[in-house]
């Protein structure tokens, strides 16, 4: 959902991509609420450490405190939601600080810390999100009869 709402609004289907964005939110937030209750008995340390059992395992230091960047991350989305709903739009600067959070996010979630189909689903997923992204950068030339 998440590379579904970035498409829309790269494609400027902005009704539908606020619509996505809002859907994917709440998936996320059922993730969220699933992991914290079937992994980590709503134990911020149980989540804390195996935060930091996962960073042990993919870059040798064990350090649990990326498990803050989530909880940012969390905020953020439900906070950009309700701001999306409530004035229709974003500052362009706010619309870049958060699409790089969550592009860095995305990527730690799937490519660095993910395995098998959910890393090669972040790759494609970034792939086409560039392809998509640079097609807008090209410019529109006139046809010529």
């Amino acid at each position: 959902m998440y590379v579904l709402s970035l498409a829309l609004w790269l494609k400027r289907r902005d009704a539908a991509a606020r619509i996505s964005w809002t859907l994917a939110c709440a998936f996320y937030l059922a993730h969220v609420a699933a992991a914290f209750q079937f992994q980590h008995h709503w134990s911020h340390q149980a989540a804390y450490l195996e935060t930091a059992r996962q960073t042990a395992d993919v870059f040798g230091v064990n350090w649990g405190g990326g498990l803050y960047f989530n909880y940012v991350f969390t905020v953020v989305w439900i906070a950009d939601v309700w701001w999306l709903w409530r004035n229709g739009a974003r500052p362009p600067w706010m619309t870049v600080a958060i699409h790089t959070f969550f592009g860095f996010m995305f990527f730690n979630a799937t490519v660095v810390f993910g395995s098998g189909f959910m890393r090669w689903f972040g790759v494609a997923s970034m792939l086409v999100l560039a392809v998509i992204a640079a097609s807008r950068l090209r410019p529109v030339r006139a046809r010529s009869w």
